[in-house]
């Protein structure tokens, strides 16, 4: 796998946009990145943006931004609600493919030294990439922020990493680091006082607050035996809060960062903040996202509100997506769209999906052109995905059918199964074309010299196995997925008995509709005691979905 890290570089700028356009056009120069978001804020006065791509061009972008930065951005004279010490306040690096946080760290450090020795600016390393865990924290780092960084720079215990031990007048001091992927997510209240909003904030987050004697405000502060204040811990692990005012917006907001999503998700934080806020006559009113978010986040959140209602969460990729904004209200302020704030949507190569993305017309014109693809072996791959989408209705129908609530948890299992075949399937669309098309590229390779030719039947032999998996595995996933299809013809509602048969129908023509590509496709391999066990397999397979189906529509008749 190619290595991949993600760049989330944070700029004192977030009202002139030529300011930041000049920033983002120096990462965008660099060959091997990619811009994924540029989320400016007004009230912050903050820009975070987003990119990604192999790990030298990334750290060669970054220091183009930050050099920009330093150019264009005067601290002296910045004014913004959010805790910053520079023009480029943050830089994490996060390993997203084929490359360890450790690895990650280490183009930190060169970045770091980078920005330095040539830019003058005076850089910490926190996180992963810091050895000091008493200054790897970020908010400890920045505290005193711009301003009080005269001084605290030259304390012997802030000496910078790299760089002079001098605060940059015009471009502050800089923090780069290396981290996990950490959601910046602020949830929104029907308040405009920021000391509430911190009271909340101080419920939730990780840290806590000070203990006090009496008065949880003002009260003496508890110490422990070596005078150390005494914290309450908040209720969220892995959360780090504060509560402001925004004035672009009217409202004060709770500022989180959600620095492991695995230990706390999004819509646990949501709904923490909701509960805390509650407590104190306050209510939530939506909520935003700062930058990107994985797929992963959405659809778990999406899940989980379905859940709370006892409604089936066997449902598309698209409404469980769906359901998280709406529940999270994260269109309250602004409108949310999927395909510019979610990662894996940005990095999704649309010409290896070009099938799946045509409406039906177009699909079938392509089809039943002079082109040699679609063909088969795609066309069997998408009857089989119809099929278990009939069985998926059937259970979806069945969770909703009324004097059947006690049952939804059991139809929901049966419909997330189905949504996995589903989707597994339609990739096969996509895939079996891209595999005949791997075969058309590997005859047209050269074949002057006894090496080429050696290569391009190399190529060739190489090519055809895979024209031979992909429909194979149509294969598997169609009979799998008969056993979704016959639950629901056994035990769904009655009354769409039929659409399971219709499903069971779809699968048997899919399998075989496949397993002739496949025994088409292993005809051209050298390779025959591959070919032989994929054929002797591919005939199980075929004679035991026959027997299924028959078994199925069984079923069907004898309800109808």
């Amino acid at each position: 796998m190619s290595q991949l890290i993600e760049c989330v570089p944070n700029f004192s700028e977030g009202n002139d946009m030529g300011i930041i356009k000049q920033i983002t056009n120096e990462i965008e120069s660099v060959d091997g990145v990619k811009l994924l978001n540029v989320d400016p804020g007004k009230a912050t006065n903050r820009t975070v943006v987003t990119f990604v791509g192999n790990p030298q061009a990334v750290i060669d972008a970054a220091y183009l931004a930050i050099k920009k930065a330093s150019e264009l951005i005067d601290m002296s004279k910045h004014k913004g609600e959010h805790p910053r010490m520079g023009a480029t306040d943050v830089c994490p690096l996060i390993p997203i493919a084929g490359i360890s946080m450790e690895q990650t760290a280490e183009y930190a450090k060169k970045l770091a030294e980078h920005v330095g020795k040539q830019l003058n600016i005076a850089v910490y390393l926190y996180e992963a990439a810091q050895k000091n865990k008493e200054r790897s924290n970020l908010s400890v780092i920045r505290a005193g922020e711009y301003e009080g960084f005269f001084k605290k720079i030259k304390l012997p215990e802030w000496k910078p990493d790299f760089g002079p031990n001098e605060h940059n007048v015009k471009a502050g001091s800089t923090v780069i680091g290396a981290r996990d992927f950490l959601v910046a997510y602020n949830i929104n209240l029907n308040t405009t006082s920021t000391r509430r909003a911190n009271a909340i904030a101080f419920d939730v987050r990780e840290a806590g607050r000070v203990k006090r004697e009496g008065n949880p405000v003002t009260g003496k502060i508890v110490t422990d035996a070596n005078g150390n204040p005494v914290n309450i811990p908040g209720t969220l692990k892995s959360v780090k809060a504060i509560g402001w005012y925004i004035e672009e917006y009217g409202v004060a907001q709770i500022s989180m960062n959600l620095t492991n999503i695995n230990i706390t998700p999004v819509h646990i934080a949501f709904d923490e903040v909701c509960k805390k806020a509650t407590e104190r006559g306050i209510r939530v009113t939506g909520s935003e996202l700062v930058g990107l978010i994985p797929l992963k986040a959405l659809l778990d959140a999406g899940t989980y509100f379905l859940q709370k209602q006892n409604r089936s969460t066997g449902v598309s990729e698209s409404e469980l997506i769906k359901i998280a904004v709406k529940s999270l209200g994260l269109d309250e302020l602004a409108p949310f769209k999927p395909e510019e704030r979610i990662i894996e949507y940005l990095l999704k190569d649309e010409s290896k999906a070009r099938l799946i993305k045509m409406s039906l017309t177009e699909f079938a014109d392509e089809t039943a052109s002079e082109s040699p693809a679609p063909g088969g072996g795609s066309i069997s791959a998408y009857i089989g995905a119809l099929g278990i989408s009939l069985g998926t209705m059937v259970a979806n129908l069945s969770s909703h059918k009324p004097g059947w609530d006690e049952r939804w948890k059991e139809f929901s299992d049966w419909a997330e199964k189905g949504q996995y075949f589903k989707n597994e399937l339609l990739k096969m669309v996509d895939e079996d074309t891209n595999a005949f098309n791997k075969i058309m590229t590997a005859f047209g390779l050269p074949k002057t010299t006894d090496e080429e030719k050696k290569a391009r039947t190399a190529a060739i032999q190489d090519a055809t196995k895979y024209a031979t998996e992909v429909p194979f595995k149509v294969m598997q996933l169609c009979y799998e997925s008969m056993e979704v299809i016959k639950a629901m013809a056994e035990v769904g509602n009655p009354n769409s008995v039929t659409d399971a048969g219709v499903g069971a129908l779809c699968a048997r023509s899919a399998v075989m509709g496949a397993f002739l590509n496949v025994k088409i496709n292993a005809a051209g391999l050298t390779d025959k005691a591959f070919s032989e066990n994929l054929i002797a397999q591919g005939n199980v397979i075929e004679e035991k979905t026959k027997a299924l189906e028959t078994a199925i529509l069984k079923i069907v008749n004898d309800k109808i």
